[in-house]
């Protein structure tokens, strides 16, 4: 198969020839068709995320169609589309796993980091972590929802105020690319009234949140015309963590939705004061799986995809670096 192969970070991917994978128990062998590019597997790349697996073949918006079981699965059939998220693995064993909350666990594999992943034409998972794709989608136009929906589901629903949990009021997304523009479609759908932040600059940008229902747009580095309820932050920018205390009204909520994000400067006590507070995203869960995958057809949850063919996927991940993309790129396999 073909695949594009990571050897070292800080280095382009290869275009590599590799044997197609077997499944091994509780595994499923996938066909790929596609696989978004998202800013994780650029931080895995760049050498910001430690320890990857190497060589490594990255990438965890996988999507494909169930080529071969391994033992004991019986979730799945062959010919099934499915698609698999960051989270590959769990011990299901340490205290974290047995309370529900698996995206903690103390011992785990990432797709596309620790495990290979669908910068491919095949991959292996675990069939525990594997989930049916609806069929209201393509599979360019799923492949961001196993990602940049799933933690973009995940930070919404913990922007929420856990005392008023059906609220909806003033919300701020920092940082407008893929995750962002799918969140907006949800936060829209639960009523929530949205406000972007934005590169300053960035007029393209602009204009894709507006179209998306912001009825506010501007600058990373402007203050919104009301007190923010809850902002998430996309963007790996530290200094965006005062910002955006200090756009909260009293009580608001602060996500950081990223796994990796530069050093947060120091700022005065009294932008976190009046019981403002800071929150992080860490993976996902399967039930966050269940309850988005579930949730975006009905919304619906429409992706803006720009595709590119497997061998562009340095292309692709220059084009994320630099910011010129609008929504997410997906690699497909033309298969």
């Amino acid at each position: 198969m073909r695949a594009m192969l990571l050897e070292l970070p800080g280095k382009p991917l290869r275009l590599a020839e590799l044997p197609v994978p077997r499944p091994g128990a509780d595994e499923v062998l996938i066909r790929l068709e596609a696989c978004g590019v998202c800013r994780t597997d650029l931080h895995v790349v760049d050498g910001e995320l430690p320890d990857p697996k190497l060589p490594l073949v990255p990438g965890h918006e996988a999507v494909g169609r169930v080529a071969a079981l391994g033992r004991g699965v019986a979730r799945f059939r062959p010919g099934d589309r499915v698609g698999v998220p960051w989270l590959g693995w769990t011990c299901g064993q340490c205290a974290y796993c047995r309370s529900g909350r698996e995206n903690l666990c103390e011992r785990p594999l990432f797709t596309g980091y620790t495990r290979d992943g669908g910068y491919a034409e095949y991959m292996v998972a675990d069939a525990r972590y594997v989930f049916p794709v609806p069929g209201h989608y393509g599979a360019a136009e799923a492949a961001p929802l196993l990602c940049a929906g799933l933690i973009g589901y995940r930070s919404l629903k913990m922007a929420h105020d856990p005392q008023r949990p059906d609220a909806a009021g003033a919300l701020g997304l920092y940082g407008f690319g893929a995750a962002a523009h799918i969140v907006a479609q949800l936060a829209r759908h639960q009523g929530w009234r949205l406000f972007a932040f934005v590169k300053p600059g960035d007029r393209a940008a602009l204009e894709f949140a507006r179209m998306l229902g912001a009825e506010w747009a501007g600058g990373s580095d402007e203050r919104p015309p009301v007190a923010l309820d809850a902002a998430i932050i996309y963007a790996p920018v530290g200094a965006l963590v005062p910002a955006a205390l200090r756009a909260l009204a009293p009580g608001g909520r602060l996500v950081c939705a990223g796994i990796h994000m530069s050093d947060i400067p120091s700022f005065p006590y009294d932008i976190l004061w009046h019981e403002r507070s800071v929150h992080s995203v860490a993976n996902l869960t399967r039930a966050d799986g269940d309850e988005f995958l579930a949730l975006a057809p009905l919304v619906p949850v429409v992706t803006t995809v720009e595709t590119l063919p497997l061998e562009q996927a340095n292309e692709a991940l220059a084009r994320l670096r630099d910011g010129r993309l609008t929504g997410a790129a997906v690699l497909t396999m033309g298969l």
